[in-house]
């Protein structure tokens, strides 16, 4: 069935056709399809989880101690993971490394933690290019046990570049900064910021890897090689 319509433009007549499809032009695949949603749509799939308002968790709560969750997810995405029971072990331990690595030109933007790992001439911390840097040292805002996240907002020194410029990146954290899941990131940053967040909430999940090329794998293309967390067991 065809419709013939006309206009006027500049004293010609133009006109158009448009066929329009009619019932007895369905195929019978068709109308059986169409006939098989209408009868899905009679008779609908139950919701999986009726009870479910979408406040509970996925996952279950963790049945070990959270810094050992989070030690086995960090070690296996190739993280490299240092408990310290106290500050003097921790100066000792990064003095360890930077002498085993021959790390000189050390990055640190965080005052507090650059006085006090200076003070106990932990290394020299002066060096201030990010590029040239043989590794940078952060403190961070949280970490996510589950996952063997560091996390990282614009509120911090270093916030938006470290996780993503360094060669090596090395995060001081402390006990009280071990959370289980993403959502209590989100809940604790509430309560600390209000409505006044942080522009970047940066999850840095061990070191930069990808398998783009020919699906080999190849670490430290778009952000650190290597990606070390040294766990304090004391409150920050």
């Amino acid at each position: 069935m065809v419709v013939t319509t006309a206009f006027e433009q500049h004293n010609h007549s133009a006109i158009f056709h448009f066929p329009l499809l009619s019932a007895m032009n369905v195929s019978p695949a068709k109308e059986n399809i169409l006939k098989r949603i209408r009868q899905a749509l009679t008779h609908p799939t139950p919701i999986p989880f009726p009870q479910s308002e979408g406040n509970s968790s996925v996952y279950q709560p963790s049945q070990q101690e959270l810094e050992i969750e989070f030690a086995e997810k960090f070690k296996a995405l190739q993280g490299r993971f240092i408990y310290c029971l106290n500050r003097e072990e921790l100066l000792s331990q990064l003095r360890a490394l930077f002498q085993a690595n021959k790390w000189q030109k050390l990055y640190c933007r965080d005052e507090s933690l650059k006085q006090s790992l200076s003070l106990q001439n932990a290394g020299d911390l002066s060096h201030n290019d990010l590029a040239t840097c043989d590794a940078a040292i952060t403190g961070c805002e949280w970490l996510v046990a589950r996952t063997g996240s560091i996390v990282m907002t614009a509120a911090n020194a270093s916030g938006r570049t470290v996780s993503v410029y360094a060669p090596v990146h090395i995060c001081i954290a402390f006990r009280n900064q071990l959370v289980y899941d993403v959502k209590d990131v989100l809940v604790q940053a509430r309560e600390q910021y209000g409505h006044q967040l942080p522009s970047l909430i940066t999850f840095a999940t061990g070191p930069s890897r990808t398998a783009d090329i020919e699906k080999t794998l190849v670490v430290g293309v778009h952000g650190p090689k290597e990606v070390y967390v040294f766990l304090v067991d004391e409150n920050e």
